[in-house]
């Protein structure tokens, strides 16, 4: 494999790794690619081999100390062959100093951890449901709530300030998101539900107790009667797995999140009760 070579992809080309991401059942959502451009445009990659890209990886940097990594994937027909772990060295190159996190596949982890230096943090899980139900009272289109207190929200859930995401997140066609606000106008929690190539995916949803999940959730699945829905749960959050269980959802699909570092920026996962997505973190 001398002559793979490893480059940057284009905006176009981040549509092939999308399509690898459905191919291999992660369902990506319709509008990703979309999103995920422009937080960083020189964080996509790809190996190629005589002219055909036979692998891609994303190592996006969302500020100057974290970084997400995402769409792994090399094709079935170059595999074991070395190709993804150069690439994986390749893009991870783009993070420098930060720290990276990962969704990675739960199989994979002893590898990640004693070739890529990774270390396993927590598992997450996802659990498939069906849409329908009463759109409760109590909830705020996410577009009515000001950005600035949205941001800050959101901020305290995640390792860093996403504000290029977050305006793409809750405005693209497609996507739908709702907050619950006490009497003063604070955010208790908020959620938002994107179309994805099979049903719809919830997330994030970040609330700072079950009831609050539970309402938004409501409410993102009221208007999809009959549809598929996903929701990607930290497995530590007790709550979480609670109010999936109790539901009778389906759990699908598992990966675990792993770091480049032992001690990453915490997160109150108690309060974490939809990952946004697998692939950006």
């Amino acid at each position: 494999m001398a002559d793979v070579q490893f480059r940057t992809m284009t905006k176009e080309e981040v549509a092939i790794a999308v399509d690898w991401a459905e191919a291999e059942g992660w369902n990506p959502g319709l509008s990703d690619a979309e999103c995920f451009w422009p937080v960083d445009p020189e964080g996509f990659f790809c190996a190629e081999l005589d002219g055909k890209i036979v692998g891609t990886a994303a190592v996006v940097n969302y500020d100057d100390h974290f970084s997400f990594g995402g769409f792994y994937i090399v094709d079935p027909g170059y595999r074991a062959g070395g190709i993804g772990m150069q690439l994986a060295r390749h893009a991870i190159n783009h993070a420098g100093t930060r720290t990276i996190g990962f969704d990675g596949v739960v199989a994979m982890v002893g590898k990640y951890e004693q070739k890529g230096g990774l270390f396993l943090h927590y598992n997450n899980a996802r659990y498939e449901g069906t849409g329908g139900g009463r759109m409760p009272d109590g909830l705020t289109p996410i577009r009515d709530v000001p950005f600035p207190a949205l941001l800050a929200y959101d901020t305290a859930h995640f390792p860093a300030r996403r504000e290029t995401f977050l305006r793409c997140w809750i405005a693209r066609e497609g996507h739908s998101g709702l907050a619950r606000q006490d009497r003063n106008g604070d955010i208790l929690g908020y959620g938002v539900r994107r179309a994805c190539r099979n049903g719809h995916k919830i997330g994030p949803l970040f609330a700072r107790d079950r009831a609050t999940a539970e309402l938004i959730l409501d409410g993102l699945i009221a208007d999809i009667p009959g549809e598929a829905f996903y929701l990607d749960i930290p497995r530590p959050n007790a709550a979480a797995v609670a109010l999936v269980e109790d539901r009778k959802m389906v759990p699908v699909f598992f990966t675990a999140r792993l770091y480049t570092r032992r001690d990453p920026v915490p997160l109150p996962l108690e309060e974490i009760f939809g990952v946004t997505t697998f692939e950006l973190g």
